[in-house]
């Protein structure tokens, strides 16, 4: 049983809108073009013409003011499938917004086609102009910007590559010219002229007294498939964290470890984790640091737990490990009550919050401070073993680098 690519028969645009004769001619050329539901998706953003997504009985995504493109980019080239048809739509406004995914679209001749509904307003925010608006409906309404030329955007979508760029007048029946866009492999675009009896202009006569004239432009241009490259899985070359070690862990335990960037500090947490893999723990880390990367604090979390983690922020951390004034500004706020605190002895802290205060900088360099303060606490308090981050260290390029500022924590 055929299935009508429209799903329902009132259209939910204004009366005398020409979004309705637009998608009406919309479906009926995907059907000219012997698509049926199934294999078609539609893409649209934000503006009238998205109501499209409430009307057609195929496939739709709905996206961000400007983005219909790029979705249907990525639809498109995720679904590599000659058979299915990928149309994205937008209106005057979005193709204004998403210039930038338009021209690359035509310039890599991606397979799909663009539909712009241009009535030169933003209808659904109160009729502001934009970047397709012509010149002389601007003088009417702003003066002061009717100087300003409109964009062509089928010069510039043939220009940037499209297989095929076409502007219609929307009036009556141009589903042929809609899918002979539809049939094009590789990009094709048409904008459609519209009235907008809210904002702009009440019908397709007047717009074609500004000027509008039709027109089709071609780039003779072989479509090349898009090639699928397999990538390599980010666990290809992962090692398998077998239980060798055990650790005295009851439950979960949170580590900040507090330093300055260039000084070890995501290293050491890596390390850390990894120790605690080996224990047969649950470990999660991450990293945070300013966006200058080579310079002010580096901060590193890592929790150890006896059970699944889902939450991976630390609120209250059991361990502090500070290596660095630019650490402690950034975590001193974190202190509480149950938190130890191993830091260098260089830092001052208030002399109301304990701490054990060692010189690890000087005993390790500014770089290895902090696998010096991971060893210290591993030794002194036994939650994991020594033996357990050395494992980690073991094939690592800077090994002796690293072992040697775990020994100056040790002797510490």
């Amino acid at each position: 049983m055929e299935v009508s690519m429209l799903a329902k028969k009132n259209m939910p645009y204004c009366p005398g809108c020409g979004h309705h004769s637009a998608t009406i001619n919309l479906a009926k050329a995907l059907e000219k073009a012997g698509y049926s539901p199934l294999n078609v998706v539609i893409s649209s953003d934000i503006g009238c013409c998205g109501i499209i997504d409430d009307v057609m009985s195929c496939h739709t995504v709905h996206g961000l003011h400007g983005r219909s493109v790029a979705l249907g980019v990525g639809i498109s080239v995720g679904l590599n499938n000659p058979k299915k048809k990928v149309v994205a739509v937008q209106g005057d406004g979005g193709a204004t917004i998403g210039l930038q995914h338009l021209m690359e679209a035509c310039r890599r001749n991606i397979n799909m086609t663009l539909i712009i509904m241009n009535n030169m307003v933003y209808g659904m925010t109160g009729g502001q102009v934009s970047g397709l608006t012509n010149t002389k409906f601007k003088e009417s309404i702003l003066p002061d910007e009717g100087h300003i030329p409109p964009y062509d955007i089928i010069e510039l979508a043939h220009s940037a590559g499209a297989a095929y760029a076409a502007r219609i007048i929307g009036k009556g029946e141009f589903s042929d010219k809609l899918a002979e866009a539809i049939r094009i492999k590789g990009f094709s675009v048409v904008e459609i002229i519209e009235p907008c009896p809210s904002y702009g202009y009440n019908s397709t006569k007047e717009l074609i007294e500004l000027g509008y004239t039709e027109k089709v432009l071609t780039n003779e241009r072989e479509f090349i498939p898009w090639r699928v490259r397999v990538p390599v899985s980010l666990f290809d070359n992962k090692k398998t964290a077998h239980k060798s070690y055990v650790s005295k862990l009851k439950d979960r335990y949170e580590i900040i470890i507090a330093g300055s960037a260039g000084e070890g500090v995501q290293l050491a947490g890596d390390l850390l984790a990894q120790a605690g893999m080996f224990c047969g723990l649950n470990t999660t880390k991450k990293g945070e640091y300013p966006i200058t990367v080579g310079t002010g604090f580096s901060i590193s979390e890592v929790i150890l737990s006896r059970e699944e983690i889902y939450y991976s922020g630390i609120e209250e951390p059991d361990l502090l490990l500070v290596t660095s004034i630019d650490g402690w500004q950034v975590v001193k706020n974190k202190v509480k009550s149950k938190t130890l605190i191993i830091i260098d002895s260089s830092i001052e802290i208030p002399a109301d919050i304990p701490a054990v205060k060692l010189d690890f900088r000087n005993a390790a360099g500014k770089k290895g401070a902090c696998l010096a303060t991971i060893s210290y606490w591993m030794l002194k308090y036994g939650i994991l073993p020594y033996e357990s981050i050395l494992a980690t260290i073991e094939e690592h390029k800077h090994r002796e680098n690293l072992v040697g500022a775990m020994e100056a924590g040790k002797k510490l």
